[in-house]
């Protein structure tokens, strides 16, 4: 006889204290907490290099880039959860009395996995669209050159444009801001694969 076991409910104030405690991290969904799967080495280069790159570049503007440390409420759908990267326009706001979680970002760049490329193009892209300050989402493959940009234009509605081939340009619309893919990916090991 199998036992069936109600998923315990948290708040937002007990996940909060539990992950202060944690040795990983882990994302806040509505009650449930789940636990986050690792990276390879591939996606934390994706991810340096590209904060890298965008954080040079925004220097000279009036906006900062925050990396996958920092957390992002989103208040219409009760998540906390870690971007790979995020870039808020003006002064970061703060969610709670802390200095740990925002609830601004322009711009939102997912690098992709195999085990959240569904979620990151979907259900969590619904999300991030409930954030009034959110301007493009950028999702970045790590398996081949290509990226995703989605803009929301004036009307409101998004956008996609599509980077294919290490001879594209990725160029941003919410902050100055442009790479080379063939920049962007030179440290990027094609041959390596996930465990």
């Amino acid at each position: 006889m199998q036992v069936k076991v109600k998923p315990q409910h948290y708040t937002p104030e007990e996940y909060l204290e539990l992950e202060k405690k944690a040795d990983y991290r882990s994302e806040y969904r509505d009650g449930r907490i789940l636990p986050m799967a690792g990276g390879t080495t591939n996606h934390n280069r994706l991810t340096l290099d590209f904060c890298t790159f965008l954080n040079l570049a925004l220097r000279q503007q009036n906006a900062e880039i925050f990396s996958g440390d920092v957390r992002l409420w989103i208040t219409d759908f009760r998540q906390y959860t870690y971007p790979d990267a995020m870039v808020v326009k003006g002064k970061p706001i703060y969610e709670g009395k802390g200095k740990t979680t925002i609830v601004n970002p322009a711009v939102i760049v997912e690098v992709l996995s195999s085990s959240t490329r569904n979620y990151d193009q979907g259900d969590k892209f619904d999300y991030y669209r409930s954030i009034p300050e959110f301007e493009e989402y950028i999702l970045i493959d790590q398996y081949r050159f290509y990226i995703k940009q989605f803009v929301k234009n004036r009307a409101g509605k998004w956008v996609l444009t599509e980077y294919t081939g290490e001879d594209s340009v990725l160029v941003l619309e919410s902050v100055e801001f442009q790479v080379e893919l063939r920049e962007l990916y030179a440290r990027v090991d094609f041959e390596l694969q996930e465990e």
